[in-house]
């Protein structure tokens, strides 16, 4: 086997070893640098997250606001209309009552006045 820029294998591990321990150290470094503001961090996402969720009851509440009213709008002209329904039918009841009564007197005054055209009949001869 070659020889690795005249190393050999125990250099090689205790470089190994060495560029480990400088990646675990400055990986330490990091995390107590974001161990410091990580209590700010975690507020500030705390508050963007309440504030997120007050902004989604706020719409929740107002669809259902916004539901209500429909159902309030749509129980009202249900409401009208069963009242215009129940009118034109006292309406119509109302005119086919007017018209069996005109029926009525017409066959009476027709009836009347067969009879007197029968009468003067009787009275010619």
């Amino acid at each position: 086997m070659r020889d690795y820029k005249g190393t050999s294998f125990s250099d090689r591990m205790g470089i190994a070893a060495k560029a480990k321990q400088a990646q675990l150290e400055k990986a330490r470094a990091l995390a107590a640098t974001n161990k410091e503001g990580a209590p700010e961090r975690q507020a500030a996402r705390a508050a963007l997250n309440a504030e997120r969720e007050a902004r989604a009851e706020k719409r929740k509440a107002e669809k259902l606001l916004e539901a209500e009213a429909k159902a309030a709008d749509r129980a009202k002209a249900e409401k009208a209309r069963v009242a215009n329904e129940a009118a034109e039918k006292i309406a119509r009841e109302h005119e086919a009552k007017e018209a069996a009564a005109r029926k009525a007197l017409k066959a009476i005054e027709d009836k009347k006045a067969r009879d007197e055209r029968y009468a003067k009949r009787k009275a010619r001869k």
